[in-house]
């Protein structure tokens, strides 16, 4: 029903799916909103999350757009916010090279993940919610186990940092955007690099599959985005009209 968009004014706006009228500006944040998420429905309520360079990650009710909680913990940027499927848990990445999950409802933090060593830029729950995907600028994509957090895969073969993370909806595939350039397909069964495409001539900030699968949209730096059909992994349309970098 609803469409919600962080701001480099500090602000979170929420528009109207279908009239895409803006009915709410949500004001807390005292900087930059990099990363806004909805909860899926769960007997605690639906909730937005969202990520600031304040350090914070402030939990939003929707329907009524009030701030209920704010959570600290981080100690630098908060660049991701994700709600695991089943509405269990939210994880936040940050600058500070961490991952931190928090339990929805009581809002407590119950675990940090510890293992990048630079800024993690992008967080992903799988669509099982069996797996945590984090990517970060130490070029390396690593994968958690839901629930006992362990690490069990650390992904390597980006040639700069990892701007983004992103789970195909059947659960199979597992791409990343870089600062390379390049987006690379990880086969989630063996966790093994099947594919990487290049296209982009600058930083891939943004990569997301549609809902029925059957694509793979990229945005990056070079003013693009680009359409790659899954399976085949052939670019098929590239689309032209910011003046600017793409970043989400």
């Amino acid at each position: 029903k609803f469409l919600a968009s962080g701001s480099w004014d500090n602000t979170i706006k929420i528009w109207e799916v279908g009239s895409w009228e803006l009915i709410k500006t949500l004001e807390g944040h005292s900087d930059i909103v990099n990363s806004v998420s909805f909860s899926p429905d769960s007997p605690d309520g639906k909730f937005l999350a969202s990520g600031s360079w304040d350090n914070t990650i402030k939990i939003w009710e929707v329907g009524s757009w009030e701030l209920i909680k704010t959570l600290e913990g981080h100690s630098d940027i908060v660049n991701s916010v994700s709600f695991s499927p089943d509405g269990k848990f939210l994880a936040s990445g940050s600058r500070d090279s961490t991952i931190k999950i928090w339990e929805v409802g009581s809002w407590k933090l119950i675990e940090t993940l510890y293992g990048h060593s630079n800024s993690v830029y992008s967080v992903s729950f799988s669509p099982d919610g069996k797996y945590l995907a984090s990517g970060s600028d130490d070029k390396t994509i690593k994968i958690w186990e839901v629930g006992s957090w362990k690490l069990i895969e650390t992904l390597k073969g980006h040639s700069d940092g990892v701007k983004s993370v992103s789970f195909s909806i059947d659960g199979k595939f597992l791409a990343s955007g870089s600062y390379d350039k390049t987006i690379k397909i990880w086969e989630v069964e063996s966790w093994k690099l099947i594919k990487t495409l290049e296209g982009h001539s600058d930083i891939v900030h943004s990569v997301s599959f549609s809902p029925d699968g059957k694509f793979l949209a990229s945005g990056s730096d070079d003013k693009t985005i680009k359409i790659w059909e899954v399976g085949s992994w052939k670019l098929i349309k590239t689309l032209v009209g910011h003046s600017s970098g793409v970043n989400s």
